[in-house]
C-alpha cells in the first residue's frame, strides 16, 4: 500500500530526516520507533501531505505522491492523527468531525460516517455539543482519532496517540487501534510507548538520527537485547 524510499528534509538547514525507508502493506499495523529528535513526525507529516519531502520517494498504492499535498492525501486514503490531538478547540464535538468529514461530498455518506464514529466513540456520541476545548485530554484524543476516521482512510497514521494519558486509557486506546485495524484500515504508528506498539503491530522500523536502522518483524524487536534496553526500559 505504501513504500517509501530515501526520504530526506531539513529545517533551515538543520537536518531532520537524512535516509528514511518504510513500507506498510495492506492490513497491517506498522510501527515506527525511534528516540525524541529521531525524525518519526517530520517522516508521517511527510507521507501525509503536511512537509514536501527534499528528497526520497513515496508511493501509495502504485502512484507517486511525494510532492501531493494534505488535500490530495486524504480523497487519496490517507489521514493523519497528528501528535498533541490538535482539536479545534471552539468548535463542538460534531462540527469537528464534520471538518474530518469534509471529503464526503454526499450528505448522507457524511452523516453515515458521523453515525459510525458515534457507534465507535459512545463518549463523543454524548458530548457531540461540546466544544472540544473543554474536553478532558483522553475525549480529545479519541475525537482527534474519529475526526482522521471520517474520512474512512485506508491508511490511518497515529502520532503519539498515547502521549499524556493516563494508563487505564493507553490500554483502551490500543484496543481501539486494534478494532480499527480489524475493520479494514492500515494503521502507521508512531509511539512513545514502544512495549504497547510492537505489542500490537507486525512489523516495526526504528529511526536513529533521520535514518532508518532497523525493520524487523514485532515480535522479533520484543525479544532483542538492544531494542529493550534502548526502548522497553528492561
Amino acid at each position: 500500500m505504501l513504500e517509501v524510499s530515501e526520504l530526506g528534509y531539513s529545517y533551515a538547514g538543520a537536518i531532520a530526516v537524512r535516509d528514511v525507508s518504510l513500507r506498510v502493506e495492506t492490513g497491517e499495523i506498522v510501527a515506527l520507533l525511534g528516540s525524541n529528535g529521531a525524525g518519526k513526525s517530520t517522516t508521517v507529516r511527510m507521507i501525509a501531505g503536511a512537509l514536501r519531502p527534499q528528497r526520497g520517494l513515496i508511493v501509495f498504492n502504485g502512484q507517486d505522491v511525494t510532492h501531493a499535498e494534505c488535500h490530495d492525501m486524504v480523497p487519496r486514503g490517507v489521514a493523519l492523527c497528528p501528535e498533541g490531538r490538535l482539536v479545534m478547540p471552539q468548535m463542538t464535538v460534531r462540527e469537528n468531525l464534520l471538518m474530518g468529514g469534509y471529503t464526503q461530498r454526499d450528505r448522507a455518506e457524511r452523516d453515515a460516517a458521523m453515525d459510525e464514529m458515534f457507534t465507535a466513540f459512545p463518549r463523543l456520541a454524548e458530548r457531540r455539543s461540546q466544544v472540544a476545548g473543554l474536553m478532558s485530554g483522553g475525549e480529545q484524543q479519541m475525537l482527534a482519532i474519529a475526526r482522521a476516521l471520517m474520512s474512512r482512510p485506508k491508511l490511518l497514521i497515529l502520532d503519539e496517540p498515547s502521549l499524556g494519558l493516563a494508563p487505564k486509557l493507553v490500554r483502551e486506546l490500543f484496543d481501539l487501534i486494534l478494532s480499527i485495524n480489524a475493520r479494514g484500515t492500515s494503521i502507521l504508528l508512531v509511539e512513545q510507548n514502544a512495549r504497547q506498539a510492537l505489542r500490537i503491530s507486525t512489523r516495526a522500523y526504528v529511526l536513529e538520527k533521520g535514518a532508518t536502522v532497523r525493520e524487523d518483524l514485532s515480535a522479533n524487536l520484543i525479544g532483542d537485547d538492544a531494542i529493550r534496553s534502548a526502548f522497553l526500559g528492561a
